[in-house]
């Protein structure tokens, strides 16, 4: 467990320390576009961070192979893949930031630096069903894992777009992650897990250290350059995991735990899938391209509803760590009424935090409409004697 905090400090601290220093890149670099009708924002701040987040990916990795009981799960090449593919993605978010890029040449991009995660050994093999598994073979299972990168990658991609919110739910998706892959590894021994799991807790240090100067007001946008690079880490773990639970009756894993893998990510990101898909369909039933941006998205809903910027992230965070850290205690704990009821109790707080400004809203008008009433109504005469 040491390692995986030094890890952790190593990758949140390069970051944190880096970001400035691609910040003041990024003003010399031009990379500081102007404000769009469908920001949020109303000053240019600066893109390119996820350079910095690469950085502290990149130092935390190869620290991490150095480190005594870390080594064993260097046995595979998958980490210099997961490197070359980080790297392919951030130079492609780069242009994009910059110069601006079409959305196929982007796609394109994003499914060669995928192909290069899945020749790697970033693949999956089989997919778990109620009382069976689907084997899916090394073509199948190929296309299948890069379809998965390039999708996560792009819903990583749709949440960014209040300061701070990809970071955050990204972070909070890769503590949970941690937290199961940790109890997998630890408790029910699986060695090889920890693999997974040293790539979760350097992801959440990135994110928590770029998120220092990220947070509203944010000096400094990830930009796609971060965002679709925190997309393919995520994927990453999760194929790299579902991978290794044998459906050979070796492990001990059953319930939710054998699926929790593969529903985990799209549990947390749930919200922006949700978001992704909405979009891609409003915007084709109005005859636009799915790309084509629009200021329809889920947090600006919640900036209409009354929010300020801040709590509006900091709500989504919330629904986020609600899903991710249910999910990881039903397949981890013996209690699942308790954990429902836990779930429910604060979800129903949640819901309310969102509805309040609206309540706010009319209890005001209510008030304004009463004392337009008292005002407009004439004064009583006093009856004569």
């Amino acid at each position: 467990m040491r390692e995986y905090a030094l890890t952790f400090v190593i990758a949140m601290a390069v970051t944190y320390l880096l970001t400035p220093f691609v910040r003041r890149a990024a003003i010399t670099f031009g990379a500081v576009p102007p404000v769009r009708d469908r920001d949020v924002h109303t000053e240019p701040i600066p893109r390119l961070g996820g350079i910095a987040i690469y950085g502290g990916f990149a130092a935390a990795l190869l620290i991490s192979y150095r480190l005594p009981h870390l080594q064993e799960v260097f046995v595979y090449d998958t980490w210099r893949g997961l490197l070359l593919a980080g790297g392919l993605i951030t130079l492609i978010g780069i242009v994009d930031d910059r110069w601006g890029m079409a959305a196929v040449p982007k796609l394109a991009g994003q499914t060669v630096a995928a192909g290069i995660l899945v020749a790697s050994g970033v693949q999956m093999l089989w997919l778990p069903l109620p009382g069976t598994q689907l084997s899916l073979g090394p073509w199948l299972g190929a296309v299948v894992s890069i379809l998965l990168i390039v999708v996560t990658i792009n819903a990583v991609n749709f949440a960014d777009g209040l300061d701070g919110l990809a970071a955050g739910i990204v972070a909070i998706s890769a503590f949970a992650f941690f937290a199961y892959y940790y109890v997998a590894a630890v408790d029910q021994g699986f060695e090889r897990q920890s693999y997974p799991a040293m790539i979760a807790i350097i992801l959440a240090g990135v994110c928590i250290g770029f998120l220092l100067h990220n947070f509203n007001p944010a000096r400094v946008f990830m930009g796609d350059t971060g965002s679709m690079l925190l997309g393919l880490l995520l994927t990453s773990i999760t194929i790299t995991v579902t991978g290794q639970f044998y459906p050979d009756g070796r492990t001990s894993v059953h319930g939710l735990a054998l699926f929790l893998p593969v529903l985990l990510p799209l549990l947390v990101l749930a919200l922006p899938l949700a978001d992704l898909v909405l979009a891609v369909v409003r915007r084709t039933l109005a005859g636009k391209s799915p790309f084509a941006p629009d200021k329809k998205h889920l947090h600006h809903r919640l900036l209409e509803l009354g929010h300020s910027h801040a709590r509006a992230v900091l709500l989504m965070y919330l629904w986020a760590a609600i899903i991710a850290f249910a999910s990881v205690s039903l397949s981890v704990f013996n209690s699942p009424f308790m954990v429902l009821a836990v779930t429910v109790l604060v979800a129903m707080c949640a819901v309310g935090l969102i509805t309040l400004p609206r309540l706010r809203r009319r209890r005001t008008a209510v008030r304004l409409r009463d004392a337009d009433e008292k005002v407009t109504d004439p004064p009583a005469t006093p009856s004569g004697g």
